[in-house]
């Protein structure tokens, strides 16, 4: 039976999407049916920055350190970022360029300033190595990767088809960026005039196949995930209002999660330019000066992996910090274990725990468990985020299977990506003949309507937000001349979620402890991608009536070895 709360919110949003109202849709013929796209959103994400800068001009945007930006000073270095990349370095319309830095003021002003001159933002994951990083870009085709020292250092000795064009960090973004800042007679450069079916960004996930694939999407999909973000925090302003609870300040967030990954992207920065929301960053996560500028900045809004917002609930410091500002602790990229939901809200009473289910193919977009709903059903992603998606549980030949039934989660709406680049075979792979994505999860849907995942079908291990493909890492221990078998496989983990174990077996007459296969991997993976248990195996590992490797049977017999030790 639907909650007090879904009724209440479901009544906003069908206002909302009426003829003439802000979030009204209109239908768009895609995959041979129609779906529903937002009559007035903006025709791009250039046309949606200049919109929205100019809305809440002189508010404060951006905090890194102690610079802090209006959303017109930031627009304007965006603008001048265009010009720059249009008049020194030559960028044409869809042009791939990457951007491979760590999360700041001008990480932020590079993306915007590549979108407005027309470039796709290929968004490189900056945790990769090297060689990580060159697979990406070649993939992608970049010409150009605006990266900063760390990540060039990186690339320095790797074969990649790109120019590197260096920026920094500190200072104002005319410093930082001056490697792209246009002098006075380029400033005026025209930019290009863009539309909803042009290129927009390429972002990279891993799947079952060991390397990436670089999910692309155009405008109008990143656009129509942003807006359907937009309309569901406006359903929930409007709810806070008809309660008497409606905000007095300027919402803020605080950026700890990369990005370079759709929930930084897309919910958490892009969202921020319609809601007019101050985001302050970090260059990287630490529980305790989160805490200290969530406390300094009246944080209102924070999402992170799960494990970031537990490890804030469970600090020892916890008490020392005034985080009463923040009403909203959510969750996304990985599952939130049950237990943690009361635990975070006994921590924060002041604010609730949320749940987003989203993918990089679905820009982020999918479900979300809220409030009081979270706390009643935990272990569910919560409800298909209105208006745009479509969510059904469909079997392999794409038709719907009963209620309550497992099967495969699929997704279909104007937000989804629309290809891997470059690789046909994996797109159509992707989407139904009628355009659902199909997202690799196994789940149900109960009678309320309630998605919840039970099980994924790709061989991937969610560890603390990263995907890790458990072929790419069997291929780097394969590697090792002496190793004739191996399995990988993802252990529970209290702050992570998962982590990487994997076991393995040794050709005849040869010894490899588990430290020494641990120093030949390191470098050849991303630490993050490192195993954090080995198991020296003595015996073939066991095989399903496939033959193939059954790593059910193995990660039950390791996260007890695990648990018992």
């Amino acid at each position: 039976m639907a909650t007090e709360l879904d009724n209440t919110l479901n009544t906003i949003m069908d206002t909302l999407v009426q003829p003439g109202q802000p979030f009204e849709t209109v239908p768009l013929a895609r995959f041979g049916t129609e779906i529903p796209v937002f009559k007035n959103a903006p025709p791009s994400l250039a046309h949606y920055f200049a919109h929205y800068c100019n809305e809440h001009a002189d508010q404060t945007f951006l905090v890194d350190g102690d610079l802090r930006l209006t959303f017109a000073e930031t627009y304007a270095a965006a603008r001048a970022v265009a010009a720059g990349l249009v008049s020194r370095h030559d960028v044409k319309p869809g042009d791939r360029i990457g951007i491979a830095a760590r999360n700041s003021a001008n990480w932020i002003i590079a993306y915007m300033g590549t979108l407005m001159a027309g470039g796709c933002v290929t968004l490189l994951n900056g945790f990769w190595t090297g060689e990580e990083l060159a697979y990406g870009i070649n993939l992608a085709e970049c010409t150009i990767v605006l990266a900063d020292e760390q990540r060039a250092r990186r690339l320095a000795d790797t074969d990649h088809c790109a120019r590197i064009v260096m920026f920094g960090h500190d200072g104002s973004p005319e410093g930082g960026l001056a490697a792209i800042w246009p002098d006075a007679a380029q400033a005026g450069t025209p930019l290009p005039e863009l539309g909803p079916d042009d290129l927009a960004t390429i972002l990279f996930t891993s799947g079952s196949t060991g390397h990436p694939k670089g999910a692309w999407s155009d405008h109008r999909g990143v656009v129509s995930g942003t807006m359907n973000y937009v309309a569901q925090s406006a359903m929930a302003a409007i709810m806070l209002a008809q309660k008497g609870e409606a905000p007095s300040t300027q919402p803020s967030a605080l950026i700890a999660v990369p990005l370079f990954h759709v929930t930084g992207e897309v919910p958490l920065f892009l969202q921020s330019f319609a809601i007019a929301r101050r985001l302050v960053l970090m260059p990287k996560w630490d529980a305790v000066e989160a805490m200290r500028l969530m406390e300094k900045e009246a944080v209102s809004y924070f999402v992170g992996v799960p494990l970031m917002s537990y490890e804030m609930a469970s600090h020892a410091d916890r008490d020392k910090y005034d985080l009463t500002a923040c009403k909203s602790f959510a969750a996304g990229g990985a599952p939130r274990p049950v237990d943690h939901v009361s635990k975070i809200r006994d921590s924060f009473p002041d604010g609730f725990p949320l749940l987003g289910y989203g993918l990089t193919e679905t820009n982020g977009v999918g479900c979300g468990n809220y409030n009081e709903n979270y706390l009643a059903k935990p272990g569910s992603t919560g409800r298909a985020s209105r208006p745009l998606v479509d969510l059904a549980i469909l079997d392999d030949d794409g038709n719907p299977v009963p209620k309550g039934q497992v099967n495969e989660v699929c997704i279909r709406s104007a937000a989804n990506f629309r290809g891997y680049w470059r690789n046909d075979e994996a797109t159509d792979a992707a989407f139904t003949a009628n355009g659902y994505f199909r997202t690799g999860d196994l789940g149900y849907l109960d009678e309320d309507e309630y998605l919840f995942i039970v099980d994924r079908k790709k061989d991937i291990i969610i560890r603390g937000g990263e995907n890790i493909s458990c072929i790419e890492v069997e291929q780097a221990i394969y590697a090792h001349p002496d190793v004739t078998e191996c399995s990988v496989f993802g252990l529970p983990d209290e702050r992570f979620g998962e982590i990487v174990g994997a076991t393995y077996l040794v050709r005849d007459g040869k010894t490899l402890s588990p430290s020494d296969l641990s120093e030949f991997l390191d470098g050849k993976l991303a630490p993050y991608k490192q195993p954090a248990h080995l198991w020296q195996t003595t015996d073939t590992l066991p095989r399903l009536g496939t033959q193939k490797i059954d790593k059910k049977s193995l990660r039950a017999k390791y996260t007890a070895q695990m648990e018992a030790s």
